[in-house]
């Protein structure tokens, strides 16, 4: 795995979320499955990591 990788991100409710580069300010993140989603597409995961601005 690559050490200096950004996590774009466009989720603008997220605390973590610097909007004015649409990127992530954490330095990892959690992904999760979502249990009972076999869709085969990206809403099979959500990010675990996720916390309101408020």
């Amino acid at each position: 795995m690559e050490k200096n990788q950004k996590i774009n991100c466009t989720v603008t409710s997220c605390k973590y979320n610097n909007n004015g580069k649409q990127e992530c300010n954490l330095e990892e993140i959690v992904v999760t499955p979502i249990i009972g989603c076999e869709t085969k597409q990206p809403d099979e995961s959500m990010c675990s990591s996720y916390k309101n601005v408020k």
